[in-house]
């Protein structure tokens, strides 16, 4: 996107500019949460359905 050029508040930045960097940056940052958190959630709620379904007989 940054290499087509972007405006920001009736300003172009394009590529090597810091909005750019920034963008890159918090890309970085934000893939390893993404694919961290990702299957630990994924296990999370199955192990909560499973309950959810153990414990549903007992509450009726």
């Amino acid at each position: 996107m940054f290499e087509e050029g972007v405006e920001i508040q009736g300003k172009m930045y394009y590529k090597g500019s810091e909005p750019h960097k920034a963008t890159v940056v918090g890309d970085t940052v934000g893939d390893p949460f993404k694919d961290t958190s990702g299957p630990s959630l994924n296990i999370l709620l199955k192990l909560m359905s499973v309950v959810a379904l153990v414990i549903a007989p007992l509450l009726a």
